[in-house]
C-alpha cells in the first residue's frame, strides 16, 4: 500500500488533465500553459492563452520568456505523443514547478476546450468517447 501511495501522490504533483488545466484558466490561477510542439503543429491549432516553446528550444528560452518560479503546465500532440515529457524535464532542470498535461492537444480538443489558430477561434466540439456530452433540451 504504501509503494501505492507514494506512485500515485508523486503522478498526480507532476500531471494534470484538461478539464483541470481549463477550469484553472477560467478560475484565473497564475500559470503559464506550454505548448512544445512544432511550428507546424502549432500552426494547425492550439490551447487559447498558451505560449509556444518547442521543448527543443526550452533551455534556451523559458529564462528571459518565463518568469522564475511560475507553476508551468506543458503539452504536445497526445497520449502517443513524449514531447511533453521532454519539455517538462527540460523546465525541471530549469528548476520550474512543472506539470505534463496528460491527454495532450488531442483531449483538450475532444473535450470541446477553447482553440485557436493565426486566423483565430477554431471551432469547439465535445466528444462523447471522452466525456459526458449532454443535448440542450427546450420546455
Amino acid at each position: 500500500m504504501t509503494d501505492a501511495l507514494a506512485y500515485f501522490s508523486a503522478k498526480l504533483s507532476h500531471e494534470t488533465d484538461p478539464s483541470d488545466v481549463y477550469a484553472a484558466q477560467k478560475a484565473g490561477e497564475a500559470l503559464v500553459l506550454v505548448d512544445v510542439r512544432g511550428v507546424e503543429a502549432w500552426a494547425q491549432g492550439h490551447v487559447v492563452g498558451a505560449l509556444h516553446m518547442p521543448y527543443a528550444q526550452i533551455a534556451a528560452r523559458a529564462a528571459t520568456e518565463i518568469p522564475a518560479g511560475a507553476r508551468v503546465v506543458v503539452y504536445c500532440w497526445s497520449p502517443g505523443c513524449n514531447a511533453g515529457a521532454k519539455g517538462a524535464l527540460e523546465f525541471a532542470r530549469l528548476g520550474y514547478d512543472v506539470r505534463e498535461m496528460i491527454g495532450g492537444y488531442e483531449y483538450w480538443v475532444r473535450e470541446g476546450q477553447p482553440t485557436e489558430d493565426a486566423a483565430g477561434p477554431l471551432p469547439r466540439t465535445f466528444d462523447a468517447q471522452v466525456m459526458v456530452v449532454r443535448t440542450m433540451t427546450t420546455a
